[in-house]
């Protein structure tokens, strides 16, 4: 009997497992492949054995139980019949449903679909979220209240008083929450940058600052230590390329970028930036040996920030501008590949507003030499020269500004104390480069540099000595020069009362004379012969004007004499010839 029951167990559970089987392809619609367990199941002996003899387990109730295993499976076969059915009627009309003992199952497929449905129809009805309002520069620099500016940078001062550096990025981040609503769609400042001039730019974006928070901000900074303003300054410039390099990444396609965007608002640090190096521009002198020789601040893609960062200094003092100018982008227009045309005009947009600014004359020409330093060093007159009058084959749109600005350039380079130890080194190093200018056979270049060299030998007389030593490598100069003091004699010599002149000139003719009967090369024979007769020309004038001398001398010393003879009775004829010799006077050629 034990044996008949775990047989219909068995037979019971695989039915079981049919009808979920069925009950699956149902729930799928009909889509899915219906499929049976393996029957690999060992049965057990001793049914097995049953189910063959019946009536060897001597049970009396053995007839009713084949009678219900073959009622189960008659069932069973109607169940799979059915189901065939209903799959053949899904596979003509995929929208019908299975009908007979899967009509539940259909019904609960309905109701599970219509779940879906909604569900899907409430995802497309979900409410967008409310776009962020644009604010502007303007409408960000409005809402910064001057009172409450002043309460913040008076409580962070006495909790921060000997922390210069936390003390500055404080104030950074106030006005970082001040824009931190303003978009980078609504300050492009790389683009701004790039399409404006230097008058618009340097506006940029301190033109939405209210003068109180100006004033509040600048007085406030100028209080605080120049190194930790120069850390600050660097920072802020350091942020500002690294905005960059993610843009250009952006544009290029590039997927990764070294550097992360700068968590602060860009508005807010140009809005910092600005205002520390309006207030102390000296700080940006300071950091000029890093800016010149690290390499992520060069480059033609970083000018416009440069500009205006040098603008932004020079509207503080305009000496540190024309400094930064002159010193670091005056060199890049000597070069042909880091400067083209756009970024020619940028540079000498820049230096025109300097020039321009209300009386930038006297007072760059007060300040020509910063810290012993000249603001416009003898090789960057030399490049402003040679820019300005070159050859008429070579001249370009650019000349005429060059033109326009070369006059006052050169006037605060040569601008100076005469007879001092820093102006004859100025004089010497000019000369120099002068001489060379006037021997290249460029008229108006040569005509420039033969006045620049004359204006060097009335301010040091030394020069003659200098002149002296390179006449014979310099021949063609030489001769220029001469000419253009023998034609202009009235106006040098009044700016020559020393001896130096003469003793140049006959040192001259000397050297003119033994190359006149070595020389063998026809070209500098001719240049010899008129080197010899515009220092003979000369000689002869200054014969002349020192004859005029002689008299005057002759006479101041006889009185001198006299004086000193009533003085003492003890003066000697050599003492007076020895007084003579000392005045030159037995020098001067008759």
């Amino acid at each position: 009997m034990e044996d008949n029951s775990v047989a219909n167990v068995a037979i019971l559970r695989e039915e079981e497992e049919s009808i979920k089987i069925i009950d699956a392809v149902n729930d799928d619609d009909g889509w899915q492949t219906v499929s049976y367990q393996k029957r690999h199941r060992k049965q057990p002996v001793k049914a097995l054995e049953s189910f063959s003899d019946p009536q060897r387990a001597g049970s009396s109730s053995s007839g009713d139980v084949f009678r219900s295993i073959e009622q189960h499976s008659v069932e069973r076969r109607h169940r799979l019949e059915a189901q065939r059915e209903a799959m053949v009627a899904i596979g003509d009309d995929s929208s019908s449903k299975l009908n007979g003992d899967a009509g539940e199952e259909g019904s609960d497929f309905e109701g599970a679909a219509g779940l879906e449905n909604d569900g899907a129809e409430a995802k497309k009805a979900k409410p967008k979220k409310p776009k962020k309002p644009k604010v502007t520069v303007g409408e960000a620099a409005a809402k910064i209240d001057a009172s409450d500016l002043a309460a913040f940078l008076a409580d962070i001062t006495v909790s921060y008083e000997s922390k210069q550096d936390i003390l500055l990025m404080r104030f950074a981040d106030y006005f970082g929450r001040a824009f931190a609503s303003v978009s980078a769609s609504q300050f492009p400042w790389m683009k701004t940058l790039k399409e404006s001039s230097v008058a618009k730019m340097v506006d940029i974006p301190l033109s939405h600052i209210s003068e109180a928070v100006y004033k509040i901000s600048t007085d406030w900074l100028n209080q605080r230590s120049f190194e930790a303003l120069g850390s600050h300054v660097s920072w802020s410039l350091d942020s500002i390329l690294a905005d960059m390099a993610i843009h250009q990444g952006a544009i290029k396609g590039t997927k990764k970028v070294a550097q992360q965007a700068p968590a602060k608002s860009q508005a807010a640090i140009f809005v910092v930036l600005a205002m520390t190096l309006r207030r102390k521009p000296d700080v940006l002198i300071n950091l000029l040996p890093i800016i010149r020789e690290n390499p992520k601040y060069q480059g033609q893609d970083k000018l416009p920030v440069t500009v205006w960062v040098i603008s932004q200094a020079s509207q503080g003092d305009l000496v540190v501008g024309l400094f930064m100018w002159i010193h670091y982008l005056l060199p890049m227009l000597s070069s042909k590949s880091n400067c083209n045309p756009q970024s020619r005009d940028l540079i000498l947009q820049l230096v025109e507003r300097i020039l321009s600014a209300p009386k930038a004359r006297p007072i760059l020409l007060n300040g020509a030499v910063r810290k012993g330093e000249r603001l416009v060093p003898p090789s960057a007159l030399e490049f402003l020269m040679r820019a300005t009058f070159p050859a008429p084959s070579a001249r370009v749109k650019a000349t005429e500004r060059f033109e326009a600005i070369y006059p006052t350039l050169k006037e605060i380079a040569l601008t100076g104390s005469p007879g001092s130890k820093a102006m004859k080194q100025i004089t010497q190093q000019t000369l120099q480069f002068a001489v060379k200018a006037a021997g290249e056979g460029v008229p108006d270049l040569s005509r420039e540099a033969s006045n620049v060299f004359i204006w060097c030998l009335t301010q040091n007389p030394d020069c003659f000595k200098q002149w002296d030593n390179i006449y014979l490598d310099n021949l063609e100069a030489s001769v220029v020069i001469l000419r253009k003091l023998a034609d202009e004699w009235k106006e040098h010599s009044v700016k020559n009362p020393t001896m130096e002149p003469l003793k140049a000139l006959t040192s001259f003719r000397q050297k003119n004379e033994k190359a006149l009967t070595t020389e063998e090369d026809v070209a500098r024979q001719a240049s010899f012969k008129d080197a010899q007769k515009y220092c003979n020309l000369l000689m002869g004038r200054l014969s002349r004007s020192h004859g005029c001398m002689k008299s005057v001398v002759l006479v101041s010393v006889a009185l001198a004499v006299g004086a000193a003879a009533v003085m003492s009775q003890n003066m000697h004829f050599g003492n007076l010839k020895q007084l003579l010799v000392d005045f030159n006077f037995f020098n001067f050629p008759s």
